[in-house]
């Protein structure tokens, strides 16, 4: 089976084309298409499989980060991407990716009404972080990106990646359903809520996270890589996880 993957770009991305790389590498066919592009011609979700949020500035993060684009996608595209979500396909948001999700309100998305109930705020030590984190995933989680990962090391480079929840109610049932799946480990770099990297859907099919995967498909993207003795770039295993998904 061919698997295909959309990759969303627009004013600001800058990560659009590592991501569509590290699909390719995986397996799967990839297509950027513009935002704009989408919005004139929604139909085209249909012939994908796959569809990621990658890092960037969208929109200069004016307003908050991924703000306009979470509002612009949603107001334009709220019904193709439903369906798209409806026939069981997958979605990743990864850094700014992953704010435009949380801010559309497709994570976690506990009322199933698309309300934004978690978000992504700036750093809990006011800067800019560009550094490598451990993480651990959540034992009982099930997400089909993470599948068989149990702890991973990835880049992060971000501004405003503090995780917090509306209320104590939607954190408490964030983790009763194990959708925190993903945890910084030994150092939270950002003051998240929980120590919170990255979340998932109730299906498990949608992910967002903060550190980039498509960062890390070679070995030699790891600074000690050598000194590690790193065979392969571990980043690549969550998007291999997507594409085998469909291959299965």
């Amino acid at each position: 089976m061919t698997v295909k993957t959309c990759i969303i770009t627009g004013f600001g991305i800058n990560s659009d084309r590592d991501l569509a790389g590290a699909f390719e590498t995986a397996g799967s066919e990839t297509q950027l298409i513009h935002i704009n592009d989408l919005i004139s011609s929604p139909e085209r979700l249909n012939d994908f499989q796959i569809l990621g949020f990658p890092g960037g500035f969208s929109f200069g993060d004016h307003l908050g980060s991924g703000l306009v684009f979470a509002n612009l996608f949603k107001k334009n595209l709220k019904m193709s991407l439903e369906k798209f979500i409806a026939d069981g396909k997958l979605i990743i948001g990864i850094c700014n990716g992953f704010q435009v999700l949380v801010k559309m309100g497709v994570l976690p998305n506990l009322s199933g009404s698309w309300t934004p109930e978690v978000t992504l705020v700036h750093n809990e030590c006011g800067t800019f972080i560009d550094d490598w984190v451990k993480l651990e995933k959540k034992k009982g989680s099930a997400c089909v990106w993470l599948e068989g990962i149990d702890e991973i090391e990835l880049p992060i480079r971000h501004g405003e990646g503090r995780f917090i929840a509306a209320g104590d109610g939607i954190m408490e049932t964030i983790k009763r359903e194990n959708l925190d799946v993903l945890k910084y480990s030994g150092w939270n770099p950002n003051g998240s809520a929980e120590n919170i990297a990255g979340i998932t859907d109730k299906t498990g099919r949608i992910l967002g996270l903060m550190p980039h995967p498509e960062a890390f498909v070679e070995a030699e993207n790891h600074p000690l890589w050598s000194r590690k003795k790193i065979d392969h770039g571990f980043g690549l295993d969550i998007i291999k996880n997507g594409v085998d998904y469909f291959k299965k």
